[in-house]
């Protein structure tokens, strides 16, 4: 899937690149990718961008809020998603459709399009874009609530009375395809052909993703999980990455500017979702808190690098090693043994390719304050 000199890329390679993202990459800390959200929200209006998006998320979720009020108490998801909603202060849960803005106004307008005028844009986006955006939104976030739904089959009585759990199950399918209804009303207004097929192909990419996920978590207490990291990366792509490369070329397509800009909004959109996943996966691994209790999935990015650089065989001597003597996984000895190899050290290079093909995607358009901002989304996907 990669090219065979990928493991030997460095992030000194996205170091390099320009001089004007400087000053914003010397910040640490857990507020940088706040503050380089926050920067880029400013460039594209951010406050009229996703008026309706927001008016629809908070009737939404106002009229689910009695509902989820019966969950409290209980392990559901769906308390965790609506939560994050209403008092998540990170300003990532509008990213994707974010990107997709930046990149329509760093390609700026197709003055060969006859019967798209300049003067109709706002803030250097056209209306269309804008709505695409809110679109990308509201798919993902249906996906997430959809994500809510617990499998019964390993219910415990720790988790909460079974019919409240049936319950949340109940509303995480009915919000979520409230959401969905309304992102596939607003793509047929768009009334483009050609982005309500790239858009409908994201739907299904990310139904492919999940289920193929699903599958891979009901093994992960096992050995027999084989998947390589061409594999994990068809996957994360299907799951993660399809809908914002997708949404990206579409945006491109709205302006009607040629295939090659397409390809390349695409090719953008790809690489910072795959970076943006590798970050995430490696964030158990990157922590300094050795009090803290581990956790981590089986299919992390990390643990999949390490499975197939010491084998199957060690590997299943490891999981053995680590599992205690109630057959539950020890996840802070198995943390010990990923790290003591070099997956994590892999998974970091990797991320550091995604991040250094965005940057090369994005040099194609013309400088600006859109493809700076674009710039910095690729650096901060490789700081840990």
């Amino acid at each position: 899937m990669f090219p065979a000199t990928w493991s030997r890329l460095s992030c000194k390679a996205l170091s390099s690149r320009g001089l004007r993202t400087q000053s914003v990459l010397a910040s640490s800390g857990p507020s940088y990718w706040s503050k380089v959200v926050s920067d880029a929200e400013k460039i594209v209006g951010y406050p009229t961008s996703f008026m309706s998006l927001r008016c629809l998320l908070s009737d939404e979720l106002s009229n689910v809020a009695m509902y989820v009020r019966k969950l409290i108490g209980t392990r559901h998801p769906l308390l965790d998603t609506a939560r994050g909603y209403v008092y998540d202060s990170r300003s990532d849960l509008q990213t994707r459709g974010l990107i997709v803005l930046l990149l329509s106004k760093a390609a700026g307008p197709n003055h060969a399009a006859s019967d798209l005028l300049p003067q109709d844009m706002v803030s250097g986006i056209y209306p269309s874009q804008r709505n695409l955006a809110e679109i990308t939104e509201l798919i993902h976030t249906a996906f997430l609530v959809h994500r809510g739904i617990v499998d019964l089959k390993g219910w415990t009585d720790s988790d909460g009375p079974l019919k409240d759990m049936e319950f949340g199950n109940k509303m995480a399918v009915l919000s979520g395809d409230f959401l969905l209804a309304n992102a596939c009303t607003g793509l047929a207004q768009l009334d483009n052909t050609k982005v309500v097929e790239l858009i409908s192909s994201a739907i299904g990419d990310v139904v492919q993703g999940i289920y193929s996920e699903n599958n891979s978590n009901a093994e992960e207490d096992g050995p027999t999980d084989c998947v390589d990291v061409a594999a994990w990366e068809e996957r994360a792509f299907l799951s993660h990455g399809a809908l914002l490369a997708k949404s990206c070329q579409a945006a491109m397509e709205l302006a009607k500017h040629d295939k090659r800009s397409q390809r390349l909004a695409f090719t953008y959109g790809k690489h910072i979702s795959l970076g943006h996943k590798l970050n995430s996966d490696l964030q158990p691994f990157m922590k300094g808190d050795a009090g803290e209790p581990a956790s981590f999935s089986l299919s992390a990015a990390p643990v999949v690098f390490h499975r197939q650089l010491v084998g199957q065989e060690r590997w299943r001597q490891q999981l053995q090693q680590a599992t205690t003597l109630r057959k539950q996984l020890d996840y802070s000895k198995l943390l010990v043994s990923v790290k003591s190899e070099k997956g994590v050290s892999s998974a970091v290079d990797l991320c550091c390719y995604h991040g250094n093909r965005a940057l090369e995607a994005i040099q194609a358009f013309p400088s600006s304050e859109a493809r700076s901002a674009l710039e910095n989304i690729a650096f901060a996907i490789t700081k840990f």
